[in-house]
């Protein structure tokens, strides 16, 4: 329990810095765009008065470490900056409003991964140089060589007209059913090639624990190979896959933006090519903030798994 607690204090403290870093990041590299903001807020039927008031009121000609200082400020507010033409159309409305979608589809493809990849790889560990390890090296070879959006395409053109390929999504919380169908097909093209790693890591992680000498030493005991490996070898097993899991998180999110697309899901893929399509560059840097910050929140959630599977690990 220390250790867990160690861990969590490091790493609130550590995460300011951290979201800082990715603001920094995000905010000098859309600084290095071209297009102009005041334009594409009025169009092009503006008057020269109108840009240069546009400019001033929204301090596009201080320096940058200022625009950068008032980024933050607002940004501690809620405030990620308005696009479009006028100033209702809040940036924190749009990419708030797509992000438990994108959320949403990241952990159902990561759900699929787990349920599959996990039991795939202790049975070829189990049953190692057999033929069930053989088959299984096979198919996550092949799932690992897929392509998220190659399959998302083939997933289309195979299941249109069986199952939902786009549409409304329906929310959870009144359609389940629903939901599930609607997200089945973009969580399946995600969870494939995660799949295909996520097998052999669980595998190779397994056969190293199989391997040790507390292993032969219990069953030499006497004690049944399935308590063995369920209580012992399975847990030690885990703390490799997790961290890899944890890592390839943000592979899913970064893929379920090319995903929701080709499923005309409106996540923050929609937001994204939406701003980039209408030169909204305040859209396109407070969606690729948020979904940094998201991705170095989940990666502290595996840190505090990492340590809950093995406790006598030491939290640094």
């Amino acid at each position: 329990m220390n250790n867990l607690i160690r861990l969590i204090g490091r790493r609130l403290l550590a995460l300011p810095l951290m979201v800082l870093g990715v603001t920094l990041l995000v905010f000098f590299i859309m600084a290095l765009s071209p297009i102009d903001p005041a334009y594409v807020a009025f169009g092009e039927n503006a008057t020269p008065e109108q840009l240069e008031n546009y400019r001033i009121e929204n301090g596009l000609y201080d320096p940058l470490i200022v625009q950068y200082w008032n980024y933050l400020v607002g940004m501690v507010q809620g405030d990620l900056g308005t696009y479009g033409v006028g100033t209702g159309n809040l940036v924190s409305d749009k990419v708030f409003a797509a992000l438990p979608t994108t959320l949403g589809l990241t952990f159902f493809g990561l759900f699929l991964a787990v349920i599959v990849a996990f039991p795939l790889g202790v049975l070829a560990a189990i049953y190692r140089d057999k033929w069930v390890d053989q088959v299984i090296r096979v198919v996550s070879v092949a799932c690992l060589a897929t392509p998220s959006f190659w399959l998302a395409i083939m997933l289309v053109l195979i299941f249109m007209g069986t199952l939902p390929v786009s549409g409304a999504l329906p929310a959870f919380s009144e359609d389940p059913g629903g939901w599930v169908l609607r997200m089945l097909l973009p969580a399946l093209a995600l969870a494939v090639p995660v799949i295909g790693q996520m097998t052999r890591v669980v595998r190779a992680s397994m056969v190293e624990e199989l391997d040790r000498d507390y292993v032969r030493t219990a069953l030499g005991a006497g004690i049944p190979k399935p308590v063995v490996v369920g209580r012992n070898v399975l847990r030690n097993a885990l703390i490799t896959p997790v961290t890899v899991l944890g890592l390839r998180v943000g592979y899913l999110m970064g893929g379920a933006v090319v995903i929701e697309i080709i499923f005309s899901i409106n996540g923050m893929g929609r937001v994204l090519i939406d701003g980039i399509t209408n030169n909204w560059v305040m859209v396109v840097q407070g969606a690729t903030l948020v979904v940094a910050v998201a991705f170095i929140i989940v990666n502290i959630v595996v840190d505090v798994l990492y340590v809950l599977i093995n406790p006598r690990i030491r939290a640094v």
